[in-house]
């Protein structure tokens, strides 16, 4: 399929790089994987061959994680999440039509985030934030997830901009690594990933946040980090926790605002019948195309979608129109037949 967007792909700057954990991706995929993915991160249009070759006509980038999250001085956050928006316009002035961005945003400082948020989708034209989970407001462990009240600044404009955020996944903190100590392949991507950043999801979905705020959209790749297939668990456990102890504030089960607020990519998770259990539970509507380049390659991301067996108007929306309406790109719409010319 032609025509397709991809909104999980990543950059980074030589500023970022302070930041950047190049000695964990060494140390899980070596040395050689390391440097390819450095310099594939600091030069963006290395990626259009990738996309031409892969039918992505357009890829939605953000900064690589941990970025902006890592940083603990809020004046150094708050120049990095500025000049990586900067760069991210330079590029996609460049190439136009090829390239958006979710702007970065310094959560260690939730007013100042909005403001940046502001100026980056109202000046610069980028397409809503992407946040790597927790921001580190302090030494050691002190951190700051965006359900706690510090944030609720930065939600409120979040939802007068009307854009979605990315929550996207990074390491979990040392604390919450017991259970796979002695397995550092575990840490990252693998596996920690998806259980830290869907725990941080419920963490909204309980918080009241979708309540104060309804047309809050909150995207989460790899196929919603588990949840569509953990929720209904959850779901009922509490259910039956009528008397027990509670911590939520929010007015609605939590399956409701996981169908109304959410979104989920492919990114990373090239499986069709994970993905299609994952269609099942979330509906076609809320399902978008991702690769999560450059860790990811394009070529085995668009292959495996073009090839999947789907309905042509499931294709189109995944692939392309749900994205398109989403962030109000308004290309042009494309055919069922170009979708059932699968990677023509």
């Amino acid at each position: 399929m032609e025509g397709k967007i991809a909104l999980e792909e990543h950059f980074s700057t030589e500023l970022n790089n302070r930041y950047w954990d190049a000695k964990g991706e060494e140390g899980r995929n070596g040395r050689a994987y390391a440097q390819d993915i450095e310099r594939r991160l600091l030069d963006p249009e290395l990626c259009i061959a990738e996309m031409d070759r892969s039918g992505i006509e357009l890829c939605i980038m953000s900064l690589t994680s941990p970025g902006v999250q890592g940083v603990i001085e809020p004046k150094q956050a708050t120049e990095l999440a500025r000049s990586a928006n900067n760069y991210a316009h330079s590029f996609i002035q460049k190439y136009p039509g090829r390239f958006a961005s979710f702007a970065a945003v310094a959560m260690q400082n939730p007013e100042g985030a909005a403001d940046e948020l502001e100026r980056a989708v109202s000046e610069l034209g980028l397409k809503g934030a992407l946040i790597n989970g927790y921001s580190n407001i302090g030494p050691d462990e002190h951190v700051q997830y965006l359900d706690e009240e510090p944030a609720r600044v930065f939600w409120e404009r979040v939802s007068r901009l009307n854009v979605p955020v990315y929550l996207h996944p990074r390491e979990p903190l040392p604390s919450q690594t017991r259970a796979i100590k002695g397995y550092p392949e575990l840490v990252g991507s693998a596996w920690a990933f998806a259980y830290e950043t869907a725990s941080h999801a419920i963490r909204l979905m309980l918080s009241g946040l979708f309540d104060e705020y309804p047309n809050l959209q909150v995207i989460l790749g790899h196929l919603g980090e588990g949840l569509p297939f953990m929720l209904p668990r959850m779901q009922h456990r509490l259910d039956e926790q009528r008397d027990g102890e509670k911590g939520s504030k929010a007015k609605r089960r939590a399956s409701y605002y996981f169908g109304n607020n959410f979104w989920i990519t492919t990114s990373g998770h090239f499986h069709s019948k994970p993905f299609l259990e994952a269609i099942e539970q979330m509906g076609e509507d809320r399902v978008l195309f991702s690769v999560d380049y450059p860790y990811e390659q394009m070529d085995m991301g668009g292959r495996w979608f073009d090839d999947m067996r789907l309905e042509n108007v499931t294709k189109l929306k995944v692939g392309r129109e749900n994205a398109n309406k989403l962030f109000s790109l308004n290309l042009s719409p494309l055919s069922e037949q170009v979708a059932a010319g699968f990677g023509s």
